[in-house]
């Protein structure tokens, strides 16, 4: 494959980067990519949009990830050989998305308080911030979402600033309640529903982020950009978010 840029081309130096990874008889992982990075998503929806295009009504599935994308293929009508050639023409050609191109760019109205957001104790005491430094280093980056899991609806999003960076809770909640925003790592999510869940929570956002009636369902989307804006509990409450507290579930 030929190099298309100097990082790609760089680790195509060493034999390793980018691959095509046999995944069964009907899909391949396209593995651009050994580190997560903000920059790696431009590279991954051009790859998506190039890969709808070129398979049309052969391709059954695109999953994307930090730094793969997997291609689910109609194998009745492609055989593996074919795919692997296409593909690997793809990427000889491949260019990023640019800042020039339309960003999706969603909004999440986000109440953030101890009573939703208990672990907002936790982060202050591990890093010596106060409430309102956290909100602000929060609520003031521009996230993208790296790929959708766990659950349905599900953002993993980054990455997050450094001075928030905590790892999940030893414990696990049994139940989250639906619109928490939560930290792990360096990354940063919503809780779309009541699950179980072992981040640290921060607050809650008023926003429905899965509906089976909405098209695509999820409201975020791999590739997306993402900013949560501080809001009034009375402004929460106003946009139809559910206030009540977090309780006690791990």
């Amino acid at each position: 494959m030929k190099a298309t840029n100097k990082r790609l081309s760089e680790q195509q130096v060493s034999g390793k980067l980018p691959r095509l990874e046999n995944a069964g008889i009907d899909a391949w992982i396209i593995r651009l990519f050994d580190t997560i990075e903000e920059s790696n998503m431009n590279w991954i929806t051009a790859l998506m949009r190039e890969c709808e295009t070129a398979l049309g009504d052969d391709l059954i599935d695109l999953v994307p990830s930090y730094t793969t994308v997997l291609v689910h293929y109609d194998c009745q009508r492609r055989d593996a050989l074919e795919i692997h050639a296409l593909l690997s023409s793809l990427l000889d050609r491949l260019q990023p998305d640019t800042a020039s191109e339309k960003l999706q760019i969603r909004e999440l109205p986000v109440w953030y308080d101890l009573s939703v957001g208990p672990e907002l104790e936790r982060i202050s005491n591990a890093t010596s911030l106060s409430y309102p430094q956290i909100i602000q280093y929060h609520s003031e980056h521009l996230y993208r979402v790296f790929a959708l899991g766990f659950a349905p609806g599900f953002a993993f999003m980054g990455s997050l600033p450094a001075a928030l960076e905590l790892p999940r809770l030893e414990t696990p909640r049994t139940q989250v309640p639906a619109g928490s925003v939560a930290i792990a790592g360096r990354q940063t999510s919503a809780y779309p529903q009541v699950s179980p869940g072992g981040w640290n929570l921060i607050g809650r956002t008023s926003v429905r982020l899965f509906d089976p009636d909405r098209d695509g369902m999820s409201l975020l989307q791999v590739g997306d950009a993402v900013r949560f804006k501080s809001v009034s509990k009375e402004e929460f409450i106003r946009l139809g978010g559910d206030p009540t507290p977090v309780g006690d579930s791990r």
